[in-house]
């Protein structure tokens, strides 16, 4: 199971590489966007939207509330995929995998 800290430690280098590259918004989607139903919200949020507004905001809150964290998840594919043409996220991707590589401990 992935420790609280770590994951921690892995979300804080995640948003701090996003606000590297100028992915990092100051301004939140609308309620309404940010209740999308689909997988990685993609009929409504881009990849780093949804990064930054679904996933660390979520694992947080779980890390803040000592509440264990959900095991096994793999979100790098995703991100590979959408990003395959964006050499420069290299970095992001890296934390990504060990974001999911910690999920399955």
């Amino acid at each position: 199971m992935a420790t609280l800290k770590t994951m921690a430690l892995q979300l804080e280098e995640l948003e701090r590489e996003l606000q590297a590259l100028g992915l990092w918004q100051t301004e939140s989607p609308t309620l309404k966007q940010l209740s999308s139903r689909e997988p990685f919200s993609v009929d409504i949020l881009t990849p780093q939207q949804w990064l930054q507004w679904i996933f660390i905001p979520k694992m947080g809150a779980l890390i803040e509330a000592n509440h264990g964290l959900p095991s096994g998840f793999e979100v790098t594919p995703y991100f590979e995929q959408v990003w395959q043409q964006q050499p420069g996220y290299a970095n992001v991707l890296t934390i990504l995998q060990r974001i999911d590589q910690e999920s399955h401990k």
